[in-house]
């Protein structure tokens, strides 16, 4: 019972960090999450919701790296595995998934399944580096940040009109 408390405070203090930091002017706007061994960040305002991985329901003659459906409180959202999504293992289990949920503003319905997060980020605080010349549409900038690890901008705008990622059917 203590455990379920001290996860909901966690919760609700994450909740309102989230709340803040998208009213703040500051260049602190980027969420940080891990995917495999890779560090991404995507701009704040541009996320929804972070939640843990609700119960997903299989949808038949759809790409393997399409979790599901979820019901989160009464909206039908698609699942995907963004590790599964980029050609790697899907995510398996573990008390650190996320599915960040992206905003009605670009896509109603979608969320990313991704290892962890890792909180906000201030992208100005990092070096850029060379965008890998075969990387995705939506993916952007790469920085290293001071202890030397390797960041990806995951640009949410253009996975949304990605054409892969909109048709989940297999074909």
């Amino acid at each position: 019972m203590a455990r379920r408390t001290g996860l909901r405070e966690y919760q609700l203090a994450v909740a309102e960090r989230l709340r803040t930091a998208a009213t703040r002017t500051t260049p602190l706007s980027k969420l940080g999450f891990q995917v495999g061994g890779v560090n991404w960040f995507v701009s704040l305002h541009l996320v929804s919701e972070v939640i843990p991985l609700p119960t997903c329901v299989a949808v038949p003659l759809t790409q393997a790296w399409f979790r599901g459906v979820a019901n989160v409180r009464g909206n039908l959202f698609g699942i995907v595995d963004f590790s599964a999504f980029q050609g790697s293992e899907p995510i398996s289990g573990g008390t650190d998934r996320r599915v960040i949920l992206i905003s009605d503003k670009l896509l109603g319905g979608a969320g990313l399944l991704v290892s962890r997060m890792l909180g906000l980020r201030n992208p100005e605080q990092f070096s850029p580096q060379a965008r890998p010349p075969d990387a995705a549409g939506w993916v952007g900038a790469s920085y290293r940040d001071a202890v030397g690890a390797s960041w990806q901008e995951l640009e949410l705008a253009g996975l949304a009109k990605d054409r892969r990622f909109l048709e989940v059917g297999s074909h």
